[in-house]
């Protein structure tokens, strides 16, 4: 939470033509991303360590950072050409970005893992409650019939632990 208290301010949206506005546009786009990077390593080590409830309380932080950042981004692509012509620091800043986005698949990686886990016991649990609820019966070839999952009793589940 106290990335998003000191959260920078968004910079005005106004056409880079100094080097003094290339060089402020990219120490905010550079501030924005480290934070967010930041954010992003506690929240991934906090979902692998199964602390959800805490990473979900960054998720605030996140998206205020996620949207200075998209912001950042959007004015550095309209601004390219200017950049280019009186901003040296265009290769730190690809650099730094390439890094950013390496971050970003760990990330995504360990929430799309996180949620295919949490989706498997939902279901196996929905299963197992089908299969229970359902009569035990035997079908014309002598096998047991399989539960209609279609009939099955709802699941409810509930988020705060």
């Amino acid at each position: 939470m106290t990335a998003l208290a000191n959260a920078p301010a968004p910079i005005a949206q106004r056409a880079v033509t100094t080097t003094a506005d290339a060089n402020e546009l990219a120490a905010h786009y550079i501030d924005v991303m480290d934070r967010l990077v930041g954010v992003m390593e506690q929240e991934t080590e906090l979902v692998r360590l199964g602390r959800l409830s805490q990473a979900t309380a960054l998720e605030p932080a996140k998206t205020a950072l996620a949207r200075l950042y998209i912001a950042d981004t959007l004015r550095l692509r309209a601004n390219q050409a200017q950049l280019a012509q009186i901003a040296p620091t265009m290769p730190e800043l690809i650099r730094r970005h390439d890094k950013f986005r390496a971050l970003l698949q760990i990330n995504l990686t360990v929430l799309a893992t996180a949620h295919a886990v949490s989706e498997g016991i939902v279901r196996g649990v929905s299963g197992e409650l089908a299969r229970k609820a359902a009569p035990q019966t035997y079908g014309a070839s002598g096998r047991a019939n399989a539960p209609d999952l279609r009939n099955a009793p709802p699941l409810a589940v509930s988020r705060v632990l």
